[in-house]
């Protein structure tokens, strides 16, 4: 009779997620980020590993499966083995009632800790050294203290999840475990509700970063979505100070977050990160685009903005080299002429007022804001990209803007739109939007597209030219004296638009205030 083996999959590669926010890590997933951690760790029985947002309890399993192999030489007895790893090396923050559950069947193969199937035999209580206690949000002028969550939305009954996080709602995390750890590894959650219109939401995970970083262990490993990259929303502050710190030795960037995360669609990308605590210097950066992997040394705040692709460092400094003044500087904030999506043309008006689905009069008198372009020429483009959540297409490249048109004088438009440039004459207008569809353009805007949004700031490597004359890809090639290889590049990373078009076909549905889009 043949000898068969039979598959017996596991079940934490099977979990569906539990909300976009609350993504499950995949156990490949969790043993990449655990390879950037010194060898050494697996064979030290002091060593004590937390994971501060227990969702499967992966991280904890097979750090437990490394351990118990490494220590094999020091404690050769496997079940005190398994006993002193549970008991005194690891530990975990439940983010849930269930994900406390799961991650005690994960860790210890039963619900509760000393149960009669529960591998440790050293336990005396249900909880092991996962531990998940209900907390509650402080309110302040209808936000929590800690996390910003709205009083509206999270003050709920004992019945409802507050999502009221124990690690970030402490001013001492020390004091959760009173100890001290080596490691602190863990997949946080990512974003909260902030009570905005439809599904405005917050970003929550660099919380936990900042909270592990008070705790100093020795090394900090996360995934987090790359969005932090270019700062926005809550970022800001947290992009400077994890820029300027060298103590990030490693950090891996995937452009597209369903190569690591099937199914799920997270905007800009995510990224894993070691930081070391006794190490400064260069960080080594590997981007990983459609599978493949390029890796270099690098500084990370040699921009204000990090840049993922090492390959666009160079080409970046030849235009900034030119030292030209910044398209940022010409283009509008939201709202050029202070009008929200939801505006609608009027029944009379003495001027046309575009909106996403058409145009209609407007009065004049109105308009407080952008009065000076009310006349000119204009050139608009949408505020949302046309790369669904700043992700790039099937074939990994971009094409970046979903809709390019010129508005005459007398014309304005919604919040829908940002004007890219404004003038007096309807040539000059035309050539931006010449310039607007070179690869070369829409390459140094795809800089900063780690989410739905194009703003202002994304045009901050692009530089202002003469608009009285017409610009194409081989003419910028020449001007900032690129290389088949960076050109190469761009082509790889831009997808071709027709210089002829005006408008694009397809124009897309948003709301800018809660960040969706969807195409129409």
């Amino acid at each position: 009779m043949p000898f068969t083996v039979q598959y017996n999959p596991d079940i934490l590669t099977c979990l569906a997620n539990l909300s976009s926010d609350e993504v499950f890590t995949p156990p490949a997933l969790a043993n990449q980020m655990l390879d950037l951690l010194p060898k050494s760790l697996w064979s030290d029985p002091e060593a004590r590993f937390l994971d501060p947002a227990c969702k499967s309890g992966v991280f904890l399993r097979e750090i437990a499966k490394r351990l118990e192999k490494g220590l094999e030489g020091r404690i050769p007895d496997r079940q005190e083995r398994i006993n002193h790893i549970m008991k005194n090396q690891l530990f975990g923050i439940a983010i849930t009632e269930l994900t406390g559950l799961m991650s005690r069947r994960s860790l210890y193969c039963s619900k509760t800790a000393n149960g009669k199937y529960s591998v440790c035999t050293a336990f005396g209580n249900e909880l092991g050294n996962i531990r998940f206690r209900r907390m509650e949000h402080t309110w302040q002028d209808g936000r929590c203290v800690y996390c910003g969550a709205n009083q509206e939305g999270y003050d709920r009954g004992p019945e409802l999840e507050t999502h009221a996080y124990e690690f970030i709602h402490t001013n001492k995390p020390e004091e959760i475990f009173t100890m001290k750890f080596d490691v602190i590894i863990g997949n946080p959650p990512y974003q909260l509700s902030d009570g905005g219109f439809g599904r405005s939401a917050s970003p929550i995970y660099h919380k936990f970063v900042e909270q592990a970083k008070k705790l100093n262990p020795r090394y900090l490993v996360m995934i987090i979505p790359s969005r932090w990259f270019a700062g926005g929303k809550g970022l800001d502050e947290f992009r400077k100070e994890m820029l300027n710190d060298d103590r990030i030795r490693k950090l891996v960037d995937l452009e597209n977050a369903s190569e690591v995360f099937p199914g799920v669609d997270i905007a800009g990308g995510v990224c894993y990160f070691l930081w070391n605590r006794d190490s400064h210097g260069l960080c080594e950066v590997t981007n990983v685009r459609n599978a493949e992997k390029t890796t270099s040394v690098r500084a990370l705040n040699e921009f204000p903005t990090f840049i993922r692709h090492s390959k666009a460092v160079s080409i970046i400094h030849k235009v900034l080299a030119k030292k030209e003044r910044s398209m940022s500087e010409q283009v509008t904030s939201r709202k050029p002429f202070g009008l929200a999506t939801n505006v609608r043309p009027m029944s009379h008006g003495d001027i046309i007022l575009r909106w996403q689905n058409g145009e209609g009069p407007y009065e004049r008198k109105e308009i407080t804001i952008g009065t000076d372009m009310i006349d000119k020429w204009k050139v608009i483009t949408s505020y949302v990209g046309y790369d669904h959540a700043g992700n790039p297409g099937a074939d990994g490249r971009r094409r970046v803007f979903s809709k390019i048109d010129i508005i005459p004088p007398g014309t304005i438009c919604t919040e829908t739109y940002l004007v890219v440039g404004a003038y007096d004459d309807q040539l000059s207008a035309e050539n931006l939007i010449k310039y607007m569809k070179t690869r070369f353009f829409r390459f140094l805007v795809a800089q900063f597209m780690y989410s739905h949004h194009i703003t202002k700031e994304a045009y901050s490597l692009v530089p202002i030219l003469d608009m009285n004359e017409e610009w194409t890809d081989e003419k910028l090639y020449k001007k900032y004296g690129l290389t088949e290889d960076e050109i190469a590049f761009i082509e790889s990373m831009v997808r071709p638009m027709e210089s002829t078009e005006t408008a694009d076909n397809q124009d897309l549905t948003e709301n800018t205030e809660n960040g969706t889009a969807t195409n129409t």
